[in-house]
């Protein structure tokens, strides 16, 4: 919920320290040899999950990386805890559960050695929506690959055509009204308008779309509004399908259906063409993946391949340019301390950013707190949001079957579970935790992943604990749980106070006027980044990681900056 954080910093030597033993210059003096030796080629500011695996693909790229982090752990938002009782072991989740599996993670743990720990769920088992009194199966294909699993997403046994002649989720003028913005056409977006997720679907789609399936799925996912998240920003990749109906001639009134097949067609033919290495795990694009002992494993393998290039408890405080090189102030356990560096990439959230940057980037301060009337909000949103996670017996659940022979409830044969708001259910979302990945607890339980809190209930952020575990436990009993189940085995819980960047109307321009803060900034080397930037999902940041390493390994290049093993090589054939 799907489609869901601290500062590390250290000091690695410079090879650059050996460069008086080079008599002879390797290329004409140029402007930037002028500049102060600095202590490391890229500090990375932020341990979350963008910022390490950014961190790893640097030293992978063998420059001098430095990874800090505030916090006492990497990863962010990502922890992985395991709980033993006399039942048995529990494996849960703090805060995401999963990922949809793309290239970029399969990359990364492939090349961390972690590969094996991956496991992937049944790509057959579907989301369910609970509305009135029932949970109802979304469509989902079986498994198949290619024009297969096409065909199985369509004519399946939970296909589309399933679910539109044979579902009960939507009426049937709520069918219609989809079936003819899918098939036929819709009005075109207005003009000079930044459009809502809500305005977006409810255009093309109706209002049954959007009530009981989108706005369920967007405040699951991403704890956000549909009423005031920009389409655009928030959902790019589903936005674009409509500019992939209407740049299709015939399709005049722009069906969506037809972008989307178009745009299938295209992803298959880009996947083709860089498909991936036959040394990785085989996977599937999309089907939700973890590891054994949770999503944690992949930036406590990134800590223990950087070792002391990490360092915890790292605040920054201030960031200068002194000699043509970045100076970072940090308060640390050890008293203030100071990193030199020639470049910079933050991935600290945009709440923490304050006036640090304000000496090298004029301006980032005011941006990020700056009045948008449009949303009644200051800077980006982050809201709360608390992540419970509680285990009960199977025997605890409902004894009823469920639609198209996905069998008991008891074994929680799906995704999750998702609430619309007209169901007077608070829980945003419910992840079936143990039935997505093998091995989550002993096989007469259930762990339950709840996600409570968000931008439409901001309260939570104030509330006690226990209140939190009550309120959700209630949701439960309406939903899966049966009306005598004993009280939850609380495994746990754990408020985000500012949990996932809202991309809220206006987001775009946000991004654009930082964009061009960046650009200005003299001689450049610095990039203010996170999922705030890049997508809030995974596998967004992890992708961030492997796609900005490019950007600064060209910015270093170009500033003849040398990796680790070249140094290496020059000053051993100096000596």
């Amino acid at each position: 919920m799907a489609k869901q954080l601290a500062l590390l910093g250290g000091l690695a030597a410079s090879a650059t320290a050996f460069a008086p033993s080079i008599r002879t210059p390797l290329s004409p003096i140029s402007p930037t040899s002028l500049r102060a030796s600095a202590d490391v080629d890229c500090l990375v500011v932020g341990g979350g999950i963008s910022g390490s695996t950014l961190a790893h693909n640097l030293h992978k790229s063998d420059l001098d990386v430095l990874l800090a982090e505030s916090r006492d752990y990497l990863g962010g938002n990502v922890q992985s805890i395991a709980v033993n009782d006399d039942d048995g072991e529990f494996i849960y989740e703090k805060g995401p559960n999963s990922f949809a599996t793309q290239p970029s993670i399969v990359r990364i743990a492939h090349e961390l050695g972690i590969d094996d720990q991956l496991v992937f769920a049944d790509e057959s088992l579907p989301p369910w929506v609970n509305y009135g009194g029932k949970l109802h199966p979304l469509p989902k294909g079986q498994g198949g690959k290619g024009p297969k699993g096409q065909l199985e997403l369509v004519f399946g046994p939970n296909g589309v055509l399933k679910f539109g002649l044979a579902g009960d989720l939507l009426s049937w003028p709520g069918k219609i009204r989809a079936g003819i913005g899918a098939f036929l056409g819709h009005f075109p977006a207005p003009e000079g308008k930044e459009e809502t997720i809500q305005d977006w679907v409810r255009r093309i789609l109706g209002d049954e779309v959007f009530y009981r399936i989108i706005d369920p799925f967007v405040s699951g996912v991403y704890a956000g509004d549909p009423t005031t998240l920009s389409m655009k920003a928030a959902l790019p990749k589903i936005a674009r399908i409509e500019e992939y109906s209407y740049g299709i001639e015939w399709n005049k009134f722009g069906a969506l259906f037809y972008g989307g097949l178009a745009r299938q067609v295209e992803l298959t033919k880009e996947r083709k063409a860089d498909p991936p290495e036959p040394e990785w795990v085989e996977f599937e694009y999309g089907n939700p993946g973890s590891f054994k002992r949770g999503l944690g494993t992949l930036p406590k393998a990134i800590g223990e391949e950087l070792k002391e290039k990490v360092k915890l408890e790292w605040k920054l405080t201030k960031v200068e340019k002194k000699d043509g090189v970045y100076a970072a102030t940090f308060d640390t356990p050890s008293g203030e301390k100071t990193v030199t560096a020639k470049s910079v990439v933050t991935t600290i959230p945009t709440h923490a950013m304050g006036g640090v940057l304000e000496p090298v980037l004029p301006g980032s301060e005011e941006l990020f707190t700056r009045e948008r009337s449009i949303i009644n909000r200051k800077g980006i949103y982050y809201p709360p949001v608390a992540a419970v996670t509680l285990a009960y017996p199977k025997s605890s659940f409902k004894d009823v079957e469920l639609d198209n022979e996905f069998g008991n409830l008891r074994d929680l044969p799906g995704f999750g579970s998702l609430n619309p708001r007209s169901e007077g259910v608070r829980t945003l979302g419910t992840l079936w935790s143990s039935s997505l990945f093998p091995g989550r607890c002993p096989d007469d339980y259930n762990i339950l992943l709840n996600y409570i809190g968000g931008s439409r209930d901001p309260a939570i952020g104030s509330m006690e604990d226990d209140d939190i575990i009550a309120a959700v436990d209630t949701d439960l009993r309406k939903v899966l749980l049966q009306s005598n189940a004993p009280e939850p085995k609380v495994l746990g819980i754990k408020v985000w106070p500012t949990a996932i960047p809202q991309y809220e109307l206006g987001h775009l321009e946000l991004m654009k006027e930082l964009q061009g803060m960046e650009d200005k900034n003299e001689e450049g080397g610095l990039w203010v980044c996170g999922n705030y930037r890049s997508g809030v999902a995974f596998p967004d940041c992890v992708t961030f990681g492997y796609e900005h390493a490019k950007v600064v390994k060209e910015y270093l290049d170009g500033q003849g900056v040398q990796s680790s093993a070249n140094k290496k090589e020059l000053v051993a054939a100096a000596e």
